[in-house]
């Protein structure tokens, strides 16, 4: 086991993800390509930045990739939107997927990222104040 996969968040995305391509399977053939295909990759995409983040060798550069997997989250609530308004998405579905973005999903990202760059902000420091100590000696 990956140890990304021990991470509610990732196991969170992964749920997210099938959701999306549950509620997506009825939209119009048309869409395939559409609206279909973008909602289905940014659900896919949350998941996969949280598993490639995790094996960065630095916090400051996992919490960019958390970020990004926030920003493909708000993707798919954005293209959810459009869906409802073309029709695509009853309005059950789509408070479906807002309520899995709003309250479980952001609230973890949030706290994860928040954690990794509280831990650079604090290397950072330990870092200067180890070069600043070290400057005084001869």
């Amino acid at each position: 086991m990956f140890n990304f996969e021990k991470l509610e968040t990732w196991q969170k995305a992964i749920q997210f993800a099938d959701l999306v391509y549950q509620l997506t399977r009825s939209f119009p053939d048309e869409e395939r390509f559409g609206l279909t295909s973008q909602m289905r990759r940014a659900g896919v995409s949350i998941s996969s930045n949280i598993a490639e983040g995790s094996v960065r060798h630095s916090h400051a550069d996992y919490a960019r990739f958390v970020g990004i997997a926030s920003g493909s989250l708000f993707e798919v609530v954005s293209q959810s939107f459009i869906g409802r308004n073309q029709g695509f998405l009853n309005e059950a579905d789509f408070k479906t997927i807002y309520a899995a973005a709003a309250d479980e999903q952001s609230r973890m990202w949030s706290g994860l990222r928040d954690y990794l760059l509280r831990k650079t902000d604090i290397r950072t420091r330990l870092s200067a104040l180890n070069s600043n100590t070290l400057s005084t000696f001869p």
